[in-house]
């Protein structure tokens, strides 16, 4: 299994489904193992739900970077 390509799946399920996002904010490894099909111990799930919560923080920072490009432009 590709974590990385999982991690990427589970972040545009929990970005596009405002209950799934709730979810994955109050319980994050629960929610991890119910859209993942599996169950493992809790510190395995862990280490991916950390790297959902630093790749949905990044995608945050870039979207609000993004838009910061207007104020630097030619008018």
């Amino acid at each position: 299994m590709d974590i990385k390509a999982k991690i990427e799946e589970l972040v545009e399920k929990i970005k596009s489904d405002d209950k799934i996002a709730e979810k994955f904010q109050n319980d994050p490894v629960a929610t991890v193992e119910e859209l993942a099909g599996v169950d493992l111990p809790n510190d395995q799930v862990q280490k991916v739900v950390d790297g959902i919560k630093a790749k949905i923080s990044l995608d945050s920072i870039s979207d609000k970077l993004g838009g910061l490009g207007g104020l630097f432009g030619k008018k």
